[in-house]
């Protein structure tokens, strides 16, 4: 099979399509032929060599975790049922990137009526941390919620959810084009934070934050930290600009801050009663609209994660592997 492989640890132009040995599905495992495939902002990190702590892989490795298409083979002991179906799930140890790839049936969704393939797996991976912050956090029903990082596919995820749960939402990104979007997704208030001062004008505009989802990380992130209220709620999940949020822990606990990690938001570590089904059904519902930006073939998975850290998507950008046997 064709696979974009990162065949050392650097930058995108260590991102090369190659033949690459076909998988075998193990137990509990089925063989799924790609069609569309989700590529996010920290595979660009992991591609750099950077959290090894939390991600174990080695070179040469096919990138990627959600994705959607249809399933070829299905490993020992399975209901054959399965095959032929369309589905949306993660891969297996990364490995969307390619045109066959692993996925687990334990958390493996047949793609529902009503939601087409792209918009599935534009949905499925940031849509999922998405509803885990929201089951974190305080009920955002009339609170004052700041969203950093609000032009990401995450951001826009989170926007809208805290829109259509009654908040006051200020969404904070870099440029124009970028508020214009968190505007148009919902947020009440957008802020540039690119200038000085814009932690000022979240204070102007809510007088503190009640809850804080950022998504920026480095200065950014600890910046953020600082416009929570007494008592508020921040999770330091994103970490874009080289790190994330850093923020002292004896303040926090002196004004009360919870504050939540990545640690919080791997579903390998947490308790959480979110499923990839849950994730579907609020995109059917219309909790959930990911904004697509751009769609790249599998020869340019290079092309998504230059403008991944180039900041020049607005919204996400996914890979397409395969045309639908529909067309």
């Amino acid at each position: 099979m064709r696979a974009a492989v990162v065949t050392e640890f650097g930058g995108p132009e260590v991102i090369r399509t190659q033949d690459w040995p076909d998988p075998v599905p193990a137990a509990g495992q089925v063989l799924v032929e790609v069609e569309v495939a989700d590529v996010i902002f920290v595979e660009t990190a992991i591609r750099r060599g950077q959290h090894s702590q939390f991600f174990d892989v080695t070179p040469p490795y096919v990138p990627g975790g959600s994705l959607g298409g249809r399933v070829r083979a299905v490993g020992p002991e399975l209901s054959e049922d399965w095959i032929g179906k369309t589905v949306v799930g993660r891969a297996v140890g990364f490995g969307a990137h390619a045109e066959l790839a692993l996925a687990a049936t334990d958390g493996l969704v047949k793609t529902p009526a009503g939601l087409n393939l792209e918009t599935a797996v534009g949905v499925f991976g940031d849509g999922f941390t998405a509803l885990m912050l929201e089951e974190l956090a305080p009920p955002m029903q009339g609170k004052e919620v700041l969203v950093t990082a609000s032009a990401g596919g995450m951001g826009l995820l989170l926007t809208q959810l805290a829109h259509k749960a009654g908040a006051h939402v200020v969404a904070a990104a870099r440029g124009q084009a970028k508020l214009d979007l968190s505007k148009a997704q919902g947020a009440d208030v957008v802020v540039d934070y690119s200038k000085p001062g814009w932690d000022k004008l979240v204070l102007d505009a809510t007088n503190g934050a009640d809850i804080v989802f950022e998504g920026a990380g480095g200065e950014l992130g600890s910046t953020a930290f600082t416009v929570v209220k007494d008592g508020g709620w921040f999770s330091a999940h994103g970490a874009p600009s080289g790190g994330f949020a850093t923020y002292d822990a004896a303040e926090a606990e002196r004004r009360g801050i919870t504050v939540k990690g990545i640690v919080d938001l791997r579903a390998d570590s947490t308790t959480t009663t979110v499923t990839g089904a849950d994730v579907l059904a609020r995109a059917v519902a219309g909790d959930l609209v990911p904004v697509i930006d751009q769609v790249y073939d599998l020869d340019h998975v290079a092309d998504a994660h230059t403008a991944l850290e180039q900041r020049t998507l607005l919204g996400k950008a996914l890979i397409r592997v395969a045309q639908s046997p529909t067309g």
